[in-house]
């Protein structure tokens, strides 16, 4: 029989792929044998570790076996999304992130070893959740709009803002609206969105850019007073706050949102299997309530609506934050 080189390397190369292929299935099929980590990369308590704990919670139960959540705070979220980064891609540690997730490598200086691949260096599972940005203010503040406010500004009145972090959408929102308004609204950041919010709270603040969970109480008792959302349209979650696009700002459009990454090489097919059980458990009508207690819409989709979303962001935020000149303060 004559048989050619060409038919030779087509034939190793045909079993080749089908190697690959039986192994990535009995990687799935065999997938987990042992316990799920879950890292989040923010301290415990927050909205993010929260949403992360109730996913996990579920996704335990639908796979039959632990999953657990581990806290790898640190450098803006930096140190826990390193570490996953760098873990074995066999589905058994996962990232759960907000989406500082993409920007905080632009606006943070970070030595290689802490440092990662925010585009190529992680396997998108889902996008779990979005959180819209509220701007809230003080009731004391002196305004209770967003051209009183800017009328504050340009009045010569000291008005400051409330972030959760340096770089974090909120900042950038905050930076965005400045410039488009022409005012210069001192940023006061904090470590987390708890802290901002006690001290707009306490008046310590005028305004601060937050998730609507983190203040709905406080604008049911009047204590906090709403001014603006940063998405594109009005939000179910509080419906009669107009958005900084219809108040005349048509380019300032930033939000929040959440989900679950996996190592870089992670097999398909597990990807898939995660990907389909939380896109069960995030149309469960419990996790929706529960979502919105903490000022989140469910999301879901493919992990190319992840990618997407992620890649939008490295270009859409990333601009901002060097047209801006945002850094870590």
């Amino acid at each position: 029989m004559n048989v050619n080189r060409r038919q030779i390397l087509a034939a190793a190369m045909a079993l080749s792929c089908s190697l690959g292929l039986g192994t990535a299935h009995a990687a799935a099929a065999n997938y987990p044998v042992k316990p799920i980590t879950v890292i989040v990369s923010y301290p415990p308590g927050g909205d993010t570790d929260a949403i992360a704990r109730l996913f996990a919670e579920k996704l335990s139960e639908r796979m039959k076996q632990t999953v657990v959540v581990e806290n790898k705070g640190g450098a803006g979220g930096v140190l826990g999304n390193s570490f996953v980064s760098r873990a074995p891609a066999d589905g058994y540690t996962l990232l759960f992130t907000p989406n500082p997730f993409t920007t905080a490598p632009m606006v943070l200086r970070l030595a290689p070893s802490a440092s990662y691949d925010v585009l190529n260096g992680f396997e998108p599972i889902i996008q779990t959740a979005t959180q819209p940005l509220i701007l809230v203010a003080n009731p004391n503040a002196g305004f209770k709009t967003v051209a009183e406010m800017i009328a504050a500004a340009k009045g010569g009145k000291p008005v400051t803002y409330a972030s959760p972090g340096a770089g974090s959408p909120m900042h950038v929102v905050a930076e965005w609206l400045n410039r488009s308004a022409g005012v210069k609204i001192q940023h006061v950041p904090y470590r987390g969105v708890g802290p901002s919010v006690t001290d707009v709270v306490a008046g310590h603040v005028n305004t601060a850019w937050v998730t609507i969970g983190a203040v709905s109480q406080y604008l049911a008792n009047g204590r906090l007073v709403p001014l603006a959302i940063g998405d594109a349209k009005r939000t179910p979650l509080a419906p009669n706050v107009p958005t900084l696009v219809e108040l005349g700002y048509k380019d300032v459009i930033v939000g929040a949102w959440n989900g679950f990454f996996a190592p870089k090489g992670t097999p398909v097919d597990i990807v898939n299997l995660l990907n389909s059980h939380l896109n069960e458990i995030v149309k469960q009508p419990e996790v929706v309530t529960k979502l919105g207690v903490f000022g989140a819409l469910p999301a879901g989709g493919a992990p190319s609506v992840l990618r997407n979303t992620n890649a939008s962001d490295f270009e859409v935020m990333g601009k901002i934050i060097k047209d801006l000149g945002i850094t870590a303060e």
